[in-house]
């Protein structure tokens, strides 16, 4: 029977909000993958930018300085996930996300229309697999 060692889940960040710390960590990494939760363009408790490219390169902006606690970069992104506000404001997001993301190295990406909790235009979450991370290590149970 093989035995497995498990790599330990990093929790990275913390989440506060009106002073409070939140039940969410910035991003989770097990193993090479980190999870980083959505992100949205908040600053002192108000919209970043009016409009949907300001927010989305400041949503990237945090997603960016979190993968960095992590060990990572935006290149190391393998899937994102978006919700927009307002399917209007598809256009010129996905103008604001090519300057980030090639379509040569862009990662999977599902996008949503959807109401948010924050009064802003896109949140933001993304995948990425750590470069440097050692993998899980197995070994023979009695060896």
């Amino acid at each position: 029977m093989a035995a497995t060692a498990q790599a330990p889940i990093e929790r990275i960040g913390t989440v506060v909000r009106g002073g409070q710390r939140q039940p969410i960590s910035a991003a989770v990494a097990w193993d090479r993958l980190v999870f980083v939760s959505g992100q949205v363009p908040m600053a002192g408790g108000r919209p970043s930018h009016p409009d949907i490219a300001g927010q989305t390169h400041a949503a990237l902006d945090s997603i960016a300085a979190i993968l960095a606690q992590a060990g990572c970069t935006l290149a190391d992104v393998v899937k994102t996930t978006v919700w927009l506000t307002e399917a209007s404001d598809y256009a010129r997001f996905n103008e604001a996300y090519a300057e980030r993301f090639s379509p040569e190295a862009a990662p999977a990406r599902s996008t949503v229309i959807a109401g948010l909790i924050a009064p802003v235009k896109v949140e933001i979450e993304a995948v990425a697999v750590r470069p440097d991370a050692p993998a899980a290590r197995f070994s023979e149970a009695g060896s």
